[in-house]
C-alpha cells in the first residue's frame, strides 16, 4: 500500500504543532498507560482493555514490521514542544480489505484541535503516497468528537453500523468513507522522509 518513501523508521509527518513518527520500544509504557484508560478504550473500535505492557510492545513491534513492508502506517502523536511525550496514536491499516484511518488521543489533550490536525496530515499523506481511491474510518456512535473530525475532513457515513472488535465488541460502530475525488488536501503537514530532506506535502 505504502511506497518505499514511507518504509523507513525516520519517516515522519510534521504539522504546525505535532510530530507524527513511528512508535519506538521506549514508547511502550506511555502507550500502555494512555491506551489502558477505560474511557479511551470505550471511544475507539480496536483498543484492548485492559492494556498490558505486552499489548503495547506487540502494537509497537507489529506497527514497525508492517510499516517496513508497506502494509500499514501507524504513528505515535507527540507535541513539538514535548517530542518525547506520546499523547496518542494514529494510522492507516487494512481492515476488511480496505484502508482504514484510526486514531485516539489522551483525554487531557482533547478539545484542542490536535485530532483534526493529525487526521488531516495522515489523510493527506495517504492520498499523496498511495494510489488508493478511498479511505475508510469507523467510530462508535457516541464518539461525537471523532465523528466531527471525520466529517470536517470530508468523510461521509456509509453502510449500516457494524459490531466492533476490542472493548466495544458488542456495540455497533459507524463507518465513514472519503473518496479520493472528495479529498480536499488541507495541506496541514510536512513530510519528513529523513535527515536533510524537507518538502511540503501540499
Amino acid at each position: 500500500m505504502f511506497p518505499e518513501l514511507a518504509r523507513d523508521e525516520v519517516f515522519r509527518l510534521e504539522t504546525r504543532r505535532l510530530w507524527l513518527r513511528w512508535p519506538r520500544p521506549a514508547d511502550a509504557e506511555a502507550l500502555c498507560e494512555l491506551a489502558g484508560n477505560p474511557e479511551a478504550a470505550c471511544m475507539t473500535a480496536t483498543l484492548p482493555h485492559p492494556c498490558r505492557i505486552e499489548d503495547a510492545e506487540y502494537f509497537i513491534r507489529r506497527s514497525r514490521e508492517e510499516a517496513a513492508r508497506g502494509e500499514a502506517l501507524r504513528f505515535v502523536v507527540t507535541l513539538k514542544s514535548l517530542p518525547r511525550s506520546v499523547i496518542g496514536a494514529i494510522g492507516v491499516e487494512p481492515r476488511d480489505g480496505l484502508p482504514q484511518l484510526g486514531y485516539w488521543l489522551a483525554r487531557s489533550f482533547r478539545g484542542m484541535g490536535y485530532a483534526r490536525e493529525a487526521a488531516a496530515a495522515v489523510t493527506d499523506a495517504f492520498f499523496l503516497l498511495t494510489g488508493s481511491e478511498q479511505l475508510r474510518a469507523a467510530v462508535p456512535p457516541e464518539n461525537t468528537d471523532s465523528r466531527g473530525v471525520l466529517e470536517n475532513l470530508g468523510f461521509a457515513p456509509v453502510e449500516r453500523p457494524k459490531l466492533a472488535p476490542g472493548i466495544a465488541a458488542q456495540r455497533a460502530v459507524l463507518h465513514f468513507a472519503l473518496p479520493r475525488g472528495d479529498w480536499r488536501g488541507l495541506g496541514l503537514a510536512r513530510l519528513r522522509p529523513g535527515a536533510g530532506f524537507d518538502r511540503a506535502i501540499i
